[in-house]
Formats: structure tokens, C-alpha cells, sequence
């Protein structure tokens, strides 16, 4: 998983997890849940090819949690089929940063502070 900090907030890419589904979502809720709780995370999604019931309750966690931290949580940069799924369950309105910069392709995301 790719991180790039700033002083509040996080731009975090899984570039070796292409698919977020059962089994696998528990690797993504242990390396970002305790980031979520110190900062805004933004989760870069370009990756991910697949989505499932598991991986869609691991977006859910991740985002409750860092709501109850006071911070943001949104995803961003999703594939075709992802984006769909999303929007097919409601969280394209509360998850998906519709103002977010693609990244390059074969580029790490960088972050930039909103001061």
C-alpha cells in the first residue's frame, strides 16, 4: 500500500490488492483503520478491479470510524465496474471524492494540503 502524508490528511493507494473482497478485507481494515482514527484519509481505488459485500462493509468501517474520529474518509479514483457497485448500493454520495485529481497512470497519488 502506497502512503502519502500530510499533516492532516492521507492519500493511501493498494496497489497489491486488485481485488477488495471476503478475506482480503481484513488486511485493508488493519493497516487504515488506525490511520483513519489521526486524519482524513482518501483511499485510491484505481486498482481495485472487483468489489464485494465484504470489501463494501470494509469502506463502511472505515468510513464510521473515521467520522467518530472527526476526520473524512472518501474514495476516489475507482474502476468502472467499483464506481458502478457503489453506486448501485448508495455510497456514491457519501464515499466516492468527486473532486478528486486522477493520478497519473503508473504514478503514485500525491496529497496536497488544503492550507
Amino acid at each position: 500500500m502506497t502512503n502519502i502524508f500530510a499533516a492532516d490528511k492521507t492519500t493511501m493507494s493498494p496497489r497489491n490488492l486488485p481485488e477488495l473482497v471476503r478475506g482480503k478485507e481484513q488486511g485493508l481494515l488493519d493497516q487504515m483503520g488506525p490511520v483513519v482514527l489521526e486524519r482524513t484519509v482518501t483511499l485510491d481505488l484505481a486498482h481495485v478491479e472487483r468489489i464485494d459485500a465484504a470489501g463494501i462493509a470494509a469502506l463502511i468501517t472505515l468510513y464510521g470510524s473515521a467520522r467518530l474520529a472527526g476526520h473524512d474518509f472518501a474514495v476516489t479514483n475507482a474502476s468502472p465496474r467499483v464506481a458502478e457497485i457503489l453506486t448501485l448500493v448508495g455510497l456514491d454520495r457519501i464515499l466516492v471524492a468527486h473532486d478528486a485529481v486522477p493520478c497519473p497512470q503508473g504514478e503514485p497519488c500525491f496529497e496536497q494540503s488544503a492550507a
